[in-house]
């Protein structure tokens, strides 16, 4: 999986990363998550609180650096979702430079006038010819054009765009480049597929995905718990010690008892799930898919079936020579230089594979060959033929080479005064039942051999389905082709089950009946009859160059309408799964080990006996922090700079491998369960002796 994505790094995006962070240290903005609202609160309180004490001029330095400490863990978290912010800027700056005032002929009475973009409504018939800009989203209903599409896709090479097919779909902001075009526009002002794209990248403007609120309030449950136990310390403690006989008044204030809790909530997932959020979006975005939202990103990692188009999908999308089968007495080699012959004219690619497979097998080049006198038959819908014509210097024909279809060369020979070949009739057969296309090629009256096409399977496709099937993961592909033709396909490719012969109805149902099953679905399509399912589907993704039915049927659009796109999207959608899984997990293992820390330094000393400095809970000490204060210090410290240093990890994500769910558990506890439970020990013991050695704390 491969994608191109912006450096956090980037200084310009550093800076305003930073500014905005500090715009965000705002009541209301902090209110939107509530853990670190909790964190927010605590600052202000300890705030409060230093302030008092230079009033009353009792400062405590210790006390300011809770403070300072609990106001960096605030402006880290507002700096995780202000980084991953700024990645989706850049992608918005760039379309909203796309998205620049044009103008589009209209008829109004017979008379062709300029109308501005911001003057379109829906429905509104316009023209465009070459040179003109796009003014909003349509559909085509007359003409057929060159497009150039790389202000949306970044892709430089033009595309084709007709009425009355499934490539009919244009979009505001691309360019014209030859002929003359009439586009029902499909959008109202404002709201084209540009427009729709910018709101839903920018973050400020992104909505929670259910997983996120889910995680949200399980979170906010735990924080509960521990803010109750904060809480009650104060009371327990305070009774400890007059049983006790000793003061604790100086370890239970305000600062230190909000740095215990701030500690012990999961402020690190907190601070960091919008970001992983917003950068996982950012991650399609980067590979040209917009999501139209979170919960379609969510889907994808959660996908369990995926139904994919045989062709353009599985496989390259044009039929291929493959093998060259000479007729009896004839050796390959002159077969393939005849079938070159025939094939000079002919511009499908299929014609242009004979040419190249004649090149690569018997060295074969068009350019060497014996043209002259002669005239080509290019190939056409009605004749499904194609060839050459020999003539002496009379301009008479002395030789017709002849490629097509068999039925049509049969016919050809036939008209021609010879006979076909009975034996010809099985491999033809054959051919035909291994899902391959025969054409056959001849030289005068006289068949000389078959061509073989056969569908390309895509390279690495069987892999990449391999490694579906080891998350768990159903292949399914729809084609329109017989069952023999589907079934050798499908073996081929490697697809765990296939539908021949699909209509779009049976499309439907089958996504209906896996949903049913308790599975959720994602498929790819780009035509209008491919709108019910990607509709039904639980992560439809339309093809850009796809009709506008299909467009608005998807909750996800491929920008450079590549169908197998589907794998990487359903990868992106399990990384930033496996990512959040992972930051949730070390976070809260982090939380155990500042446990051990702060709460043998605050208690550590109580109960002890006459003349020693230790008591009972002081065993828990097991890293020998030097003092409580030094201890206390050491964990917030810690707590604050852990979000910062996972921050590239929230961006970049998790590693993806394919590996069963099962495996990915294990490895995420191992590597995040058992890291996040051993770093902060030992980062906490550096950063104690750090501060002790040069007297911060005492």
């Amino acid at each position: 999986m491969k994608y191109r994505q912006e450096s956090f790094l980037n200084k310009e995006m550093l800076f305003n990363s930073i500014k905005n962070a500090f715009w965000k240290l705002t009541p209301s903005e902090q209110f939107g998550n509530p853990i670190m609202f909790v964190t927010y609160m605590g600052a202000v309180l300890t705030t409060f609180y230093v302030l008092k004490e230079i009033l009353t001029n009792t400062v405590s330095g210790f006390n300011i650096q809770i403070a300072l400490w609990l106001w960096f863990t605030v402006f880290f978290g507002n700096f995780a979702q202000s980084i991953a912010e700024s990645q989706g800027k850049a992608h918005t700056d760039s379309l909203r430079k796309s998205k620049i005032s044009a103008y589009a002929l209209q008829e109004v009475n017979g008379v062709e006038v300029k109308v501005s973009s911001e003057n379109l409504e829906k429905g509104n018939i316009i023209i465009c010819e070459a040179g003109d800009i796009i003014p909003a989203d349509g559909e085509i209903v007359e003409g057929l054009a060159t497009i150039d599409e790389s202000a949306i896709t970044g892709e430089s090479a033009p595309v084709i765009r007709e009425s009355g097919g499934d490539r009919s779909a244009v979009t505001a902001g691309t360019k014209v480049l030859s002929d003359r075009l009439k586009i029902r526009v499909t959008s109202e002002a404002g709201h084209s597929f540009l427009d729709k794209m910018i709101n839903l990248i920018e973050a400020a403007k992104r909505q929670k995905t259910p997983n996120e609120i889910a995680l949200h309030i399980v979170l906010s449950a735990l924080s509960i718990i521990f803010l109750l136990v904060t809480v009650t310390l104060k009371p327990f403690g305070d009774y400890s010690s007059i049983a006790s006989g000793q003061d604790l008044s100086n370890l239970l204030t305000i600062p230190i008892l909000t740095a215990l809790l701030i500690c012990l909530i999961p402020t690190t997932i907190s601070a960091l799930l919008s970001a992983v959020g917003i950068a996982g979006i950012d991650r399609l975005l980067s590979c040209n898919v917009c999501a139209m939202s979170g919960r379609s990103v969510e889907a994808a990692g959660d996908v369990d079936l995926l139904i994919l188009d045989k062709t353009g999908t599985i496989t390259i999308g044009n039929r291929m020579a493959s093998a060259f089968i000479p007729a009896q007495g004839v050796t390959e080699e002159q077969f393939a230089k005849i079938a070159q012959l025939a094939s000079l004219s002919d511009e499908t690619p299929e014609g242009r594979s004979v040419v190249v497979l004649a090149k690569s097998q018997f060295g074969l080049r068009a350019e060497s060959l014996e043209t002259t006198n002669t005239s080509f038959v290019p190939f056409t819908a009605k004749t499904r033929m194609s060839g050459v014509d020999f003539r002496d210097v009379n301009g008479k024909v002395t030789r017709y080479i002849r490629k097509g279809a068999a039925d049509a060369i049969r016919k050809h020979i036939e008209n021609s005064g010879g006979t076909f070949p009975k034996d010809l009739i099985d491999p033809i057969e054959s051919i035909a039942r291994r899902g391959g296309t025969p054409l056959l090629v001849s030289d005068n009256a006289v068949v000389m051999g078959i061509i073989h096409l056969k569908d390309i399977i895509k390279g690495g496709i069987k892999d990449r389905f391999a490694e579906m099937r080891k998350m768990g993961i159903k292949t399914v592909m729809v084609t329109g082709d017989n069952p023999l033709t589907a079934a050798a396909i499908a073996a081929e490719s490697g697809v765990d089950e296939y539908i021949a012969e699909a209509t779009p109805e049976m499309k439907l149902d089958k996504i209906r009946k896996e949903q049913a099953s308790g599975r959720l679905v994602a498929m790819t399509g780009d035509g209008t009859n491919d709108a019910p399912a990607l509709a039904q589907a639980d992560v439809g993704v339309a093809m850009n160059t796809g009709t506008q039915a299909s467009r608005e049927a998807g909750n996800m659009i491929d920008l450079d309408s590549s169908p197998t796109k589907l794998i990487d999207i359903v990868e992106i959608g399990k990384q930033m799964l496996m990512t959040r899984g992972a930051l949730t997990t070390f976070s809260i293992a982090n939380d155990i080990a500042k446990y051990f820390a702060i709460i043998p330094a605050i208690f550590g000393a109580l109960y002890a006996n006459p003349g020693e400095s230790e008591g009972p809970l002081s065993m828990l000490n097991i890293m020998h922090l030097h003092s409580p204060k030094s201890a206390i210090l050491s964990a917030i410290i810690v707590n604050a700079l852990t979000i910062i240093m996972l921050i590239p990890l929230a961006l970049r994500g998790v590693k993806y491998s394919a590996q069963p769910a099962q495996a990915l558990l294990r490895k995420n506890i191992l590597i995040y369960g058992l890291g996040g439970l051993i770093t902060p020990f030992i980062a906490i013991k550096v950063i104690d002796m750090l501060i002790y050695s040069i007297g911060l704390v005492r």
